[in-house]
């Protein structure tokens, strides 16, 4: 099964993702990961990206096209794979379309409000990638699982936030009518815990 997450940062795409690949046994392909990584290697794409990721811009197009494109290309995406992050825009979607099948596009809808609280409490690890919220740390800002620090990433400050989201509202948000149009929308309201919400995606999903 090859499926997209749509919905705004901090929607909970990651987490239903993850989720996601381990029950079915495929892998999740986030751009922001593959992204990051790049940055905290000093890649010629990473240090390219990291001026728009700083600014809670988007990846120019062509940059990210080409890693999801040679991404899917990997043996571990014969049988499926989810993509988290990837299609932002229209334009990118029907570049997807030359080399890619899609069967279903989750939307994961959050109002705004929620979605700043979420983001702007989220700590992550550089190191490892573990990524937790203020809410669960009890004052601790060591990762449990390398014992690196926890950080809040500047994308994740809720000015940034307020900008992603309004770069979401304007150049992401017509890729819900795009895939609703192409019949392969399926959106869940990412309101309740996150059992409830992963019972509405598996739902969703006919799984």
């Amino acid at each position: 099964m090859n499926l997209i997450f749509l919905g705004p940062p901090g929607a909970g795409k990651g987490t239903h993702a993850q989720r996601l690949m381990s029950e079915l046994g495929i892998p999740q392909i986030s751009t922001g990961d593959i992204l990051r990584k790049a940055i905290k290697n000093e890649t010629k794409t990473g240090l390219e990206a990291k001026r728009y990721i700083d600014a809670g811009q988007l990846v120019p197009d062509e940059v990210v096209i080409n890693i999801v494109k040679e991404r899917l290309q990997e043996s571990d995406c014969a049988s499926g794979y989810i993509l988290d992050g990837f299609p932002r825009t229209v334009a990118q979607a029907e570049a997807l379309d030359t080399f890619a099948t899609i069967d279903a596009a989750l939307n994961l809808s959050v109002p705004d409000d929620m979605i700043i609280r979420r983001l702007s409490g989220r700590r992550v690890c550089l190191t490892c990638g573990y990524t937790t919220h203020i809410s669960q740390m009890n004052g601790n800002d060591v990762c449990p699982a390398c014992g690196d620090k926890l950080i809040q990433r500047k994308d994740d400050m809720p000015e940034t936030i307020q900008n992603r989201l309004s770069v979401y509202a304007a150049q992401t948000a017509p890729l819900v009518e795009y895939y609703d149009r192409k019949g392969l929308l399926r959106t869940v309201e990412g309101t309740g815990t996150v059992e409830e919400n992963h019972a509405a995606v598996r739902k969703a999903l006919n799984l």
